[in-house]
C-alpha cells in the first residue's frame, strides 16, 4: 500500500509487492481518515436543487404508481374474462 501524500488516503499501487497488512487498529485509523475525506468530497445541494429533485422523485413515484394501477386493472380484468364470474 502507498500512502497518498497530499491527501494522506491510502490506495493500493498496481505494481507493488503486497506488503504485511497493517494491525487491527491502524486499519480502524486508516478508514476513518478515508471516511472523513470522502465527506470533505460531499456537495450540500441548494434549496432551488433540492426542490427540484423532490419533484422529481415525486413525479417519478407518481407514474409509477399510476402504471401498477393500470396493470392491476388489466390483470383484473383479463383474469374475469378467462375465469369468470364466481357465482354468476
Amino acid at each position: 500500500m502507498i500512502q497518498d501524500e497530499p491527501k494522506g488516503e491510502v490506495v493500493a499501487a498496481g505494481g507493488a509487492v503486497r506488503e504485511k497488512k497493517p494491525n487491527f487498529f491502524l486499519r480502524i485509523v486508516i478508514f476513518i481518515r478515508q471516511v472523513f475525506a470522502e465527506l470533505r468530497k460531499v456537495v450540500t445541494p441548494t434549496r432551488k436543487e433540492l426542490v427540484k429533485f423532490t419533484g422529481v422523485v415525486l413525479g417519478f413515484v407518481i407514474v409509477m404508481m399510476a402504471v401498477v394501477y393500470g396493470l392491476d386493472v388489466v390483470f383484473v380484468w383479463l383474469t374475469t374474462v378467462v375465469f369468470g364470474v364466481p357465482g354468476a
